[in-house]
């Protein structure tokens, strides 16, 4: 149930700014509401932008704890690094991507996303595994690459799970 934000209409650009004169925008500032009031739209490629933005954040957190974490052994620096920075990025898709904040509580939002995110988990882990007993003490950055790229393919099965599966379902009336 996390994208009942198909339902909910946001306040645009021109609402936002009031009562100010349009002749007072620069081209610059006119390309920047035309873009934030794409954004903040609910239909897939806005919600999808929004995702991989959301995405790329947590990944970066993610990589900042592996990396502060090293001097434990890569699979608990992997499991902390993925739980923190998976349970920011379910709150944010909640807040920020699906505009599900007043309907889908913080923790259906872990449940729903998080068991998507626990595949990645196991996805992850498995691919690290085979990187350290193919190439062992590879260099954090390339673990960290690995994570990333099994991670993205994993956030595009999220999206299409958090965007189509757990959406709410409406019922007709008769």
């Amino acid at each position: 149930m996390t994208c009942p934000s198909l339902l909910r209409r946001h306040a645009g650009a021109t609402e936002l700014l009031g009562d100010a004169p349009q002749q007072q925008l620069s081209r610059v500032q006119e390309v920047e509401l035309v873009l934030l009031d794409w954004l903040r739209r609910d239909d897939a490629l806005a919600q999808f932008v929004r995702f991989v933005l959301v995405g790329g954040t947590s990944t970066a957190l993610y990589a900042l704890l592996f990396l502060a974490l090293q001097d434990l052994e890569y699979l608990a620096a992997h499991l902390v690094a993925t739980v923190a920075s998976s349970m920011l990025a379910n709150e944010l898709h909640r807040r920020l991507t699906f505009h599900a904040d007043e309907r889908v509580g913080w923790l259906t939002a872990q449940v729903e996303a998080g068991g998507v995110s626990f595949i990645g988990l196991v996805a992850t882990s498995a691919a690290l595994t085979w990187l350290e007993a193919t190439a062992a003490e590879a260099h954090p950055f390339l673990q960290i690459a690995l994570v990333v790229t099994v991670t993205g393919v994993i956030g595009l099965m999220r999206f299409i799970a958090l965007r189509w599966i757990f959406r709410p379902r409406t019922t007709e009336k008769v």
